[in-house]
């Protein structure tokens, strides 16, 4: 079963850098399994450590938000096209993603400066 993710520029260190990539599953709580088998990391800063999506991501399935799908356990079938977004708002967000990208940098080696501005 293929399933396409659009992956925000926010995310893409996890993916090489892929704009798009493909998984698979039957609900997407699975497909995000999935993709963190190939994508270390990601569903990680996708999904709490209680099992739920982080408030700060929206995700959508064929444009509908997963929240009103059974969020984790929305259903999913083969040419479906998910889209992953991070809600933008105030000015914390730009904080918060600085931390979240030295902490990923820093995981994988990479001595990269991020600025805040």
């Amino acid at each position: 079963m293929a399933i396409e993710v659009r992956i925000p520029t926010i995310l893409r260190s996890y993916t090489g850098g892929a704009k798009v990539v493909e998984g698979s599953g039957d609900t997407l709580n699975d497909l995000l399994t999935d993709l963190d088998s190939r994508h270390a990391g990601l569903r990680g800063r996708l999904v709490t450590e209680a099992g739920a999506l982080h408030r700060f991501v929206n995700v959508y399935v064929n444009d509908e938000d997963v929240r009103f799908l059974g969020a984790l356990d929305a259903k999913l079938s083969d040419g479906d096209s998910v889209t992953i977004l991070p809600a933008v708002a105030g000015g914390a967000f730009g904080f918060a993603a600085a931390a979240a990208i030295a902490q990923h940098n820093t995981a994988a080696g990479r001595r990269t400066p991020v600025t805040v501005g």
